[in-house]
Formats: C-alpha cells, sequence, structure tokens
C-alpha cells in the first residue's frame, strides 16, 4: 500500500446495471461503505490507528414546513420539492452510477447541496475535509495544518480522493483547495464534475457571519471580518479560478437568482441549487456520450489540460 490513506474498499457491490436503475433510487440498492482507514505520513510517520469513515447518515426527506409566510410559503416549498425528485428521477437514469464531486470555494454550500442531491438520487454523501480529518485523527482542517502542514493535508486529501474516485453512487464535496492539484482532478474525471460558482461578496459575509478559525487559509488575529474575508478570498480565486472552470459543469448562483428575479443570491434556498446543479448534470451527460462512463484516457486529456494552466 502506497504512503497516505489507504481503504478497504467495497465499492463494486453499490454499483447498479441499467435494468436496475429506477428500483434503486430510494434505497432499493445497497449504497456503498468505506471500511477501515489506515493513516501514514508521508514522511514515514508510523501507521495510526485504523479509523472508521462510514458514509454519512441521510438527510431528513425533504418536508414542506409552514412557516410565518403562510400557505404561499408551504406551496413553495411543496412544488420545490416535487421539482427536485421530478428532476433527480430523470437525471438518475443518466448517471449509471456515476460519482458526483463537488468543487468550489469554501463555504460556497457544497456540503449541504452534497446531501441534498445524494437523498434525492439514493446515493451516499461523503465531505472529503471530514474524512481526512476521521483518518488522521485531528478534528479539523485548521489543526491538520497547525499540527501538520499544509502539504500533509493535501497528500492526504488527495489519497481520498483516490479511493472514492473506485467507488460508484456518491456524491462527494470536496475541499476549497483540491481542484489545485492535477492529480485529483484525474480521480474526479471517472465521475462528474460540479463548480458552485459564489460571487466573492456572497462568500465573504458568510465566512465573516460564522468566523474564519475553521478556514486556515482566511484566518486572521485582527481586523473587519469581512474586508479580511473578501481580501483573501479574492486572492484564493485569482489562483484558483482557471481550475474551477475545468468541472464538467458551473452552477453560477447570480444566473439562477437573475432567472427568479432575484438580486442577491442569498434569497436562493439550497434545494434551488440543488435542482440548477441537477439540470445541469443531465444537459451534461446528455451531450457527452451519456452511455460510456468517463474513462482513464479523458481523464488523463483533461489533466494535461491542467497542468498548462
Amino acid at each position: 500500500m502506497e504512503p497516505g490513506v489507504g481503504l478497504a474498499l467495497q465499492s463494486r457491490a453499490a454499483g447498479f446495471v441499467s435494468d436496475r436503475r429506477r428500483s434503486a433510487l430510494y434505497g432499493g440498492e445497497g449504497r456503498a461503505r468505506i471500511g477501515s482507514w489506515r493513516v501514514a505520513d508521508p514522511a514515514a510517520i508510523p501507521a495510526k490507528a485504523a479509523v472508521r469513515a462510514g458514509g454519512s447518515k441521510p438527510v431528513a426527506p425533504l418536508r414542506a414546513k409552514k412557516s410565518s409566510g403562510g400557505h404561499g410559503t408551504l406551496h413553495n416549498s411543496v412544488d420545490e420539492a416535487l421539482l427536485l425528485k421530478r428532476k433527480s428521477e430523470e437525471v438518475l437514469f443518466y448517471l449509471n452510477g456515476r460519482c458526483i464531486y463537488l468543487v468550489g470555494m469554501m463555504g460556497s454550500g457544497k456540503s449541504t447541496v452534497g446531501k441534498i442531491m445524494s437523498e434525492v438520487l439514493g446515493y451516499s454523501f461523503f465531505d472529503s475535509d471530514k474524512l481526512v480529518e476521521q483518518a488522521v485523527g485531528i478534528p479539523s482542517v485548521a489543526q491538520i495544518f497547525k499540527v501538520h502542514s499544509e502539504a500533509f493535508f493535501r497528500d492526504n486529501e488527495s489519497s481520498v480522493l483516490r479511493d472514492l474516485s473506485s467507488m460508484r453512487r456518491l456524491v462527494v464535496a470536496t475541499g476549497g483547495g483540491a481542484v489545485i492539484r492535477p492529480v485529483n482532478w484525474k480521480h474526479m474525471k471517472k465521475g462528474l464534475s460540479v463548480w458552485l460558482d459564489v460571487p466573492l461578496e456572497a462568500l465573504a459575509r458568510r465566512i465573516a457571519k460564522v468566523g474564519t478559525a475553521s478556514r486556515p487559509l482566511l484566518d486572521q488575529p485582527s481586523g473587519d471580518p469581512y474586508t479580511m474575508a473578501f481580501s483573501k478570498l479574492s486572492m484564493l480565486a485569482e489562483k484558483r479560478g482557471d481550475a474551477y472552470a475545468n468541472a464538467d459543469v458551473r452552477v453560477s448562483l447570480e444566473e439562477i437568482a437573475s432567472k427568479q428575479g432575484h438580486d442577491d443570491v442569498s434569497k436562493l434556498t439550497p434545494t434551488d441549487i440543488a435542482i440548477e446543479s441537477l439540470h445541469k448534470i443531465e444537459s451534461f451527460v446528455i451531450e457527452h456520450t451519456v452511455d460510456n462512463p468517463v474513462g482513464d484516457s479523458q481523464a488523463d486529456s483533461h489533466v494535461q489540460r491542467i497542468q498548462t494552466l
């Protein structure tokens, strides 16, 4: 086993063939599970005790909730849930078990949207940052950076994505910086990658509201939280913008808001974003050789393009 994170995978049992696609939508087939993880520092730190890293529990089914908005809000919630379900049924047929990888800047909602998508597709959900934390035995990415280094985290992140890429029927929320390594794209290109493109101003507001302590690349000892977050996010976006743009699908929150008549992306719900993501995925797979999963040759070609950036 090469250095990094090793997985005892039970992946193929979670796959499904074409005549089972419909029955698998809501739990008809067993979902992929990750077994024990064995972690070793690439610099030869002894292997640590195995850590169980099972898939997250499915999020609660979407239910319409009546709020202070009254019957209008209830009606909109029902319509939204039904639209999401219909779209997931259409997309599931074309996916053929391929994994979905959500990429985007920190704070872009990858985990929230990913959980919704995994639930309606009957997929399992994984957050790659959480898997690295569990594998290393350190409870946060910020602490991993502090105790070890960013390079140590990136090595383990790549190992996580490598092993997840051998599985089927997963929605994976990746870390904001996963796109910077070409090898990660090679792994993700075995499935479908979706970029959640959120305006920097909206990201900065979100992050300033909850704080930057859990985000090592943004954390600052002093200064106005919004100004500091926006400045750092702008720098990261400049470095990563071309890499994000290489995702198979781009989901622009500004475009969704415009179509709905909003002037602020914060008015969008996670379900709005999940529906648009599924719509874009469906359009992509219909256009690109639907019956053939993405192969290694396509992934290698994509990596070569990334390396020229």
